[in-house]
């Protein structure tokens, strides 16, 4: 039976409207470069651990780049759509997967410590879980420029970027959910564009525009992308006038656990790095 999820998970996203803007990235293209990167960087961390895997299971990973990824290091890989209501228990039988991956799906879950308990009860004493999300300053620049646009012609600021999760929230997340030996760490990627709106257009072209619950409704206003556009320009300007977007990738691991695994370290005390960290849980 799948375990019973978390109660009472603020709703920060609206996931049936995120659902439709992934559906239109599909029909305009999507924009998978953020993708194929993390899927090389999972294929990379898995090569680390001296194990091969049974069954897998994928949470929400959007198209086929990461399955086909790793597909030499699990025998099924089996994808598990995270529902619009991601309070509901996900039909996972206990203890029945040895890995679980997940690609730039979570960050847009409601209740991430239940769908993170529920992975763990899925997973096999010293099963595997490896995800990425994005998280800490992503977008930041996006951020800062529509915020000072709003502020200085609209006299106060809509929520348009999502609140994104750092390395020590991700941490306790994962200890909170169960699981042994938590470690993360971060991967900062910094694309360039010609300007704010090609950014924007490959936003759309991921279906990462915004889903927040508390967006504004209404359109923005013309003058108010265009001010946005030159505050980018003239803040977050490389000298030959092409802009910076910052990417933050936060990288979770952790072990269903099993009485076979080394205790951790007293709180605070660990120093070991992701990579270092699943060669050390490598098994033959």
């Amino acid at each position: 039976m799948s375990a019973a999820p978390s109660a009472a998970a603020p709703r920060l996203f609206d996931r049936a409207l995120l659902q439709m803007r992934q559906a239109r990235a599909a029909r305009l293209g999507a924009a998978t470069f953020l993708l194929d990167h993390v899927a090389r960087d999972a294929a990379d961390r898995l090569a680390a651990v001296n194990r091969n895997f049974g069954a897998g299971l994928d949470f929400g990973t959007p198209g086929g780049a990461l399955r086909e990824a790793v597909h030499d290091r699990v025998a099924t890989l089996t994808p598990v759509a995270i529902p619009q209501d991601d309070s509901a228990a996900l039909p996972l039988p206990a203890a029945s997967a040895d890995l679980a991956v997940s690609a730039l799906a979570l960050q847009f879950v409601n209740d991430l410590p239940g769908v993170l308990a529920q992975v763990r009860r899925a997973l096999k004493p010293d099963g595997l879980l490896l995800a990425a999300m994005v998280g800490g300053d992503s977008l930041t620049e996006l951020r800062q420029a529509f915020a000072a646009a709003e502020a200085e012609l609209e006299g106060g600021v809509s929520p348009r970027v999502a609140p994104f999760a750092d390395l020590r929230d991700i941490g306790s997340l994962l200890q909170r959910a169960g699981f042994a030996l938590p470690v993360t760490d971060s991967d900062r990627l910094t694309v360039r564009y010609d300007h704010a709106f090609a950014l924007m257009q490959d936003l759309r072209r991921m279906g990462a525009t915004n889903v927040l619950v508390e967006r504004r409704r209404l359109p923005t206003r013309r003058t108010t992308l265009l001010r946005m556009a030159q505050i980018y320009s003239e803040r977050f300007a490389d000298p030959d006038g092409r802009i910076r977007a910052t990417f933050d990738i936060v990288w979770m691991l952790g072990w269903a656990p099993d009485e076979s695994q080394p205790k951790p370290l007293r709180p605070g005390s660990g120093k070991v790095s992701l990579e270092e960290a699943v060669k050390r849980r490598g098994k033959q």
